[in-house]
């Protein structure tokens, strides 16, 4: 399997280009601000074909490129209904005060084609099975993404702000919980094996088995336990 990412934009989230192998259909995770030219040059650099773009949430940092990606390769884009209005309405996902400093030149708005995700939905696309797990707390519609073991290695897990290497998603934007994203953390994350690699939107990769034993927010869910502090990474 052939998974290309890159950091994009002022807020450096990570792209994704995920991939059967070189020269095939490719599936695009998060095309966020300034992904558009990442993308297309890690589609011409390893001869992929693009046929869906899918989203783990509607924070503009991972949705800016939705629109010029979608539409430059005549694909659909996938988002979880709660975060759709995410798309047309950028600044009142992350506040308005927040909202009006990061817009700037920015145009937002749906794709031609899109699509909704549901809790447990199973997306095959590219020759690959994604599951879908709904995962509140960071936004109202975040999900993420599992792609199974396989005779190439463990099982793969999309993140998105839902967890990170040491630390999980703020939830202090607006639709964001505390309480949500702790909940999310045991019913999602807690079941996978030891094994599975974690991609997250940021430049670290991890896995499960390294998180119950060094993230705090994983550990306490883990011990049936509460989290005061609340979570600063990822927007």
């Amino acid at each position: 399997m052939l998974i290309a990412g890159f950091p994009a934009g002022a807020w450096g989230t990570n792209c994704y280009l995920v991939a059967p192998a070189a020269g095939e259909e490719c599936v695009i995770i998060d095309p966020g601000h300034q992904a558009a030219q990442g993308v297309e040059d890690a589609l011409k650099k390893h001869r992929l074909k693009p046929v869906a773009v899918i989203l783990t949430h509607g924070h503009i940092d991972h949705v800016a490129s939705v629109v010029p990606v979608c539409g430059a390769n005549d694909v659909p884009a996938w988002i979880h209904p709660d975060d759709r209005y995410m798309l047309s309405d950028p600044e009142k996902a992350i506040g308005r005060a927040f909202g009006a400093q990061l817009m700037g030149e920015l145009t937002v708005g749906e794709p031609a084609d899109l699509r909704e995700l549901s809790d447990g939905a199973q997306l095959k696309l590219a020759g690959l099975d994604f599951s879908v797990a709904h995962a509140p707390g960071h936004t109202k519609g975040s999900v993420t993404f599992q792609l199974p073991e396989s005779a190439e290695g463990p099982s793969v897990f999309f993140s998105g702000d839902l967890l990170f290497a040491g630390s999980i998603g703020r939830t202090d934007l607006p639709g964001g919980s505390h309480t949500e994203i702790l909940e999310s953390l045991a019913r999602v994350c807690l079941p996978l094996d030891d094994s599975t690699v974690v991609l997250p939107g940021h430049n670290e990769h991890t896995t499960i088995g390294r998180e119950r034993a060094t993230n705090p927010y994983l550990r306490q869910v883990a011990a049936g336990l509460g989290a005061d502090a609340a979570p600063r990474r990822g927007m």
